[in-house]
């Protein structure tokens, strides 16, 4: 499915190329201050505050005979509007409207394609009198932009995303998800890692030599896991940690070591199984292996081993999970589940549950669906106004997967309190399928003289 395709119009030298340069976020269009400078239609891929669409900068539209230099570039832009499905119609603000821009906006309306009246150079007062005018084109409100500072930016996602986000797709480089599952098992010496994984790949299984670019330590072992459910084999690469079979004399040194090894295997997974010895319990230091592969922004699933041996199963599961929620603030409900290396028993539930895990991980919202969502969170717990004066919260998007990463925008977003955006972090996770998994959240007020939190 192609993007959907922005085109800019607008007589010459109001910034068109300006524009379609800092939406592609390359030089692509030479600039310059001479008209007509721009004489072929450049189209690129643009991305908008999380908007991803096609955008065509156009030749400067001009009355000339059909058959004249300017002529041939006016059909261009003609052609460039009837295969688009947004235009965006710039004047310039500071020279205010003139003829040509009338004769542009009277073709405009007799075309289908939706239009977006754009004034650039509306940087300071100079451009107020031109955004009044600009209301004589019958087109509403036009959205006033600096193109050459970046001025207005949300305020064209905001116009342009009710017209385009039916027809949003993902960029392909997030379309396919690499089927091989990169899971890391890791835990204290004791906790049985060498067991389980030994069981997973079978006692005569010949464990593989280290691949290129994957630390001393770090192996990487592939195996063709069979779903139990569905029946299908699924490949999975078990990163295996040499080094956490190391025993030392001096605890600390031996933390030390199994500490820095998991994280050596944290750096090639996706999703990481912390094992716990169901003999033992939780302990602080695999609070701190889960908090640090938390803080690298992978999945995590955590596992009681020897769970055939263990005493008072019940009360131990309930004991480790309550401490877990307590332990890990940033990240409630992260899955426990219990294996035994010795048995084989839980290992099929164990790969389900990271497969699922990833799947929350790199899962991606299209904008208005979050929009949506995000005006329900907000309609059903107002930001609050501290010193009586209130924070605009206006959009989010999802800027990044893999782990799920989201931008805020709005006014005086610097004073939203921390617990606020706990309430929207958890609020992804729980109604938008993100799960357990680590969610990034920044928030960003927009660079724009025109907004005043109104």
């Amino acid at each position: 499915m192609p993007l959907p395709l922005v085109a800019i119009v607008g007589r010459p030298n109001v910034g068109k190329s300006t524009l379609f340069n800092r939406l592609v976020g390359k030089k692509l269009a030479l600039v310059d201050d001479r008209p007509g400078v721009t004489r072929d239609r450049r189209e690129g891929d643009a991305h908008l505050v999380g908007l991803d669409f096609r955008v065509i900068d156009t030749a400067g539209y001009e009355d000339q005979d059909a058959a004249s230099l300017p002529g041939r570039m006016r059909h261009q832009t003609e052609t460039a509007v009837a295969q688009a499905d947004v235009a965006l119609f710039m004047i310039d603000a500071r020279a205010g409207l003139v003829p040509l821009d009338e004769e542009i906006a009277r073709w405009l309306r007799a075309s289908t394609t939706s239009v977006i009246l754009v004034a650039n150079k509306a940087e300071g007062r100079a451009g107020e009198q031109g955004l009044l005018e600009a209301l004589a084109l019958g087109f509403g409100d036009a959205v006033p932009l600096s193109a050459e500072h970046g001025e207005g930016i949300v305020d064209l996602f905001e116009a342009l995303l009710p017209l385009i986000e039916g027809l949003e797709r993902v960029p392909d480089e997030d379309d396919a998800l690499d089927p091989t599952l990169k899971l890391a098992i890791v835990g204290r010496p004791n906790a049985g890692k060498s067991t389980l994984v030994n069981r997973m790949l079978g006692e005569d299984r010949m464990i593989t030599g280290p691949e290129a670019g994957i630390t001393r330590d770090a192996i990487a072992v592939d195996w063709d896991w069979r779903d139990p459910g569905s029946g299908e084999t699924r490949p999975v690469r078990l990163i295996d940690t040499a080094g956490m079979r190391k025993r030392a004399k001096v605890q600390d040194k031996l933390e030390k070591l199994s500490v820095a090894d998991a994280l050596h295997a944290v750096d090639f997974a996706e999703v990481v199984v912390l094992l716990l010895d169901a003999t033992l319990g939780l302990e602080s230091q695999d609070l701190r292996i889960a908090d640090r592969v938390l803080e690298e922004g992978r999945a995590l699933v955590i596992a009681l081993n020897k769970w055939d041996v263990a005493q008072d199963a019940s009360s131990l599961f309930n004991g480790v999970k309550k401490a877990l929620d307590e332990g890990l603030a940033q990240v409630k409900g992260v899955p426990l589940l219990t294996v035994s290396g010795a048995t084989g028993k839980g290992i099929d539930q164990l790969i389900a549950a990271a497969f699922e895990t990833r799947e929350a991980w790199s899962k991606r919202v299209g904008t208005g669906e979050l929009n949506r969502w995000f005006e329900r969170a907000i309609e059903a717990n107002p930001p609050p106004a501290p010193g009586g004066k209130r924070i605009k919260l206006r959009y989010m998007t999802q800027a990044k997967t893999r782990p799920p990463g989201f931008v805020l925008f709005g006014t005086r977003v610097d004073e939203l309190p921390t617990s606020y955006q706990r309430y929207l972090v958890n609020g992804l996770r729980r109604d938008l399928g993100f799960g357990a998994v680590p969610v990034r959240l920044t928030l960003r007020a927009p660079k724009n003289p025109f907004d005043k939190g109104h």
